[in-house]
């Protein structure tokens, strides 16, 4: 079987279940395992990842600036994503996999089906379209995947991997004492919850959802009175599409709002940036390792030994104390 994948999550999901080999095609964003980065890339973004300075410096668009593009895109009826159809013809996909779920974050299957019936009808390429909210809804996926490639057997062990991992988390946290009040951030500027299967994610490390994170629900801007209100003991940025340097760097105009270094999480230092590229914002087999990095940022004591390598990093010190407290 020749398979395209045009999401990041399906990619991992196909190789979990043993069709690296298959694999013959991805999206741009699709790079991990590492090894499918030298497969053919059949998509680009449209949006501009740079932009140059009265000075002719060459910088990266910030997280705002990034949300500004993203929303003239989106309400101009542009597309953000490209893909190339004459790749496509030649790679002769026997399934071709898709996403429903978000039309900024990859490929949107309406996209994806354009490109589809470019194809030679003969061929008869089916489309798979993944399109989970829910943890549930996302185990889901591994046993369409496992069906639409014979690999049943492969998806429910998938499955039961996974699930057990959460279990093995949930069934820690439920023992140990308060829940902390966690502000889960999607992005910094303006500030986003975290939506979908993400307040699952902390329910299960053992910490308290806000009023906002509705399993389910996609993620929203938020009114800064709100995040005042709950009060947050602790602070994740898992902004999408950013490993956690990059979060790090965008998460500083965060510290110029109101009431910033009065919140308990900011007068403690429980704040930190995670991988939110890798992990919380890819419906994948890598949302196992998700709940374990919550679990130990709010648990350390407990879970420091399910820490991935660089998938978080605590806010600077100049991000927690405000100047006048240190004269």
């Amino acid at each position: 079987m020749r398979i395209v994948s045009l999401s990041p999550s399906a990619t991992e999901i196909l190789c979990a279940l043993g069709l690296e080999s298959s694999l013959v095609g991805v999206s741009h964003e699709c790079d991990w395992p590492i090894s499918v980065r030298d497969l053919p890339r059949l998509t680009r973004s449209l949006l501009p990842e740079t932009q140059i300075d009265e000075d002719g410096e060459i910088l990266e668009l910030s997280a705002l600036e990034i949300d500004n593009a993203v929303r003239e895109a989106v309400a101009s009826g542009e597309s953000l994503f490209t893909i190339d159809i004459e790749l496509l013809r030649e790679l002769k996909p026997d399934l071709l996999v898709t996403q429903g779920l978000c039309n900024v974050c990859a490929v949107h299957h309406k996209t994806a089906l354009i490109a589809s019936e470019a194809l030679d009808k003969a061929a008869g390429a089916m489309v798979l379209d993944l399109s989970p909210t829910t943890l549930a809804e996302v185990l889901e996926t591994f046993r369409q995947i496992g069906t639409a490639t014979q690999r049943d057997a492969e998806a429910e062990s998938l499955i039961a991997k996974t699930q057990n991992r959460w279990d093995a988390v949930r069934e820690k946290t439920q023992t140990i004492g308060e829940l902390p009040r966690t502000l889960l951030l999607e992005w910094p500027e303006p500030s986003f919850s975290a939506g979908h299967w993400n307040p699952e994610l902390l329910q299960i490390a053992g910490g308290m959802l806000a009023p906002w994170d509705i399993v389910g629900k996609p993620s929203r801007v938020l009114d800064w009175t709100e995040v005042l209100e709950f009060n947050p003991e602790y602070i994740v940025l898992i902004a999408c599409g950013f490993d956690a340097y990059r979060s790090l760097d965008e998460a500083w105009p965060l510290s110029e709002l109101p009431g910033w270094y009065d919140l308990p999480a900011v007068r403690n230092g429980d704040c930190y940036a995670a991988d939110g590229n890798a992990f919380f914002n890819r419906p994948g087999p890598r949302l196992a390792d998700s709940a374990e990095i919550l679990a130990t940022i709010l648990r350390p004591e407990v879970f420091m030994d399910m820490l991935p390598p660089y998938s978080v990093q605590r806010f600077p010190d100049e991000m927690l104390v405000r100047i006048e407290d240190t004269t």
